[in-house]
């Protein structure tokens, strides 16, 4: 089958050293355009793309490599490219819809997906990487510091669990930097209103550069 296919290629480029990007686009939009299953194809396309490059090690340790952001901020031409093989092809399939409101393909089509050419793919994937290394990992890794140093600066104002340090942090980023009434009234009613302040204080100084958290 060609979900056999898709696998023994990963199996094989693993030991000749392809690069991991020509990888990513080889086998995440084959496996978009096998289409094995009726939900979730698209999710699964792009959890290869991360897995592909993640295994080859595209990310710092702990840090996911962001590439998705980079393919939603450009979706019409993502769009364009996965309409670039797929469109010329409809003129080709014999279809029909069915009951559940998908559609059944009545003629034989596998050969039309066996070795798709994937150069459009892979220049777009290329440039989703580059602009994912060039902004939105240094946003992550910025965010990430920024975090550690909110943390670490709350200990010295107050003790809790780390649980309740990732509330305190989403409250916070909800309120642009103010703790509001609601919270301050209930999880963080214990905080003195100058605890409070030194907290806000901490938040606004950890996070003053982060692309991130500022929406």
């Amino acid at each position: 089958s060609l979900m056999d296919g898709v696998v023994a290629y990963d199996q094989r480029v693993a030991k000749v050293g392809i690069d991991p990007v020509v990888v990513a686009a080889a086998l995440s939009f084959g496996f978009v355009y096998i289409h094995p299953f009726e939900d979730g194809n698209g999710r699964l396309h792009r959890w290869l793309i991360h897995h592909t490059l993640a295994m080859a090690g595209y990310n710092p340790a702990g840090v996911v490599f962001p590439v998705s952001a980079a393919i939603y901020r450009q979706i019409a031409q993502y769009k364009t490219v996965l309409e670039s093989y797929s469109q010329p092809l409809l003129g080709l399939i014999e279809w029909q819809p069915t009951a559940s409101g998908n559609v059944s393909v009545l003629n034989e089509t596998r050969d039309f997906y066996r070795y798709f050419d994937a150069t459009v793919h892979t220049e777009f994937l290329y440039q989703c990487v580059e602009e994912t290394i060039e902004r939105d990992l240094p946003q992550e890794v910025a965010y990430l510091e920024a975090y550690d140093r909110f943390a670490k600066g709350l200990q010295d104002i107050v003790d809790m669990p780390q649980r309740k340090v990732d509330l305190l942090h989403r409250f916070l980023r909800q309120g642009k930097g103010r703790l509001s009434k609601r919270a301050r009234t209930g999880e963080f009613a214990p905080l003195s209103d100058a605890e409070v302040g030194l907290v806000e204080k901490l938040y606004e100084e950890s996070f003053a550069d982060v692309a991130l958290e500022k929406g």
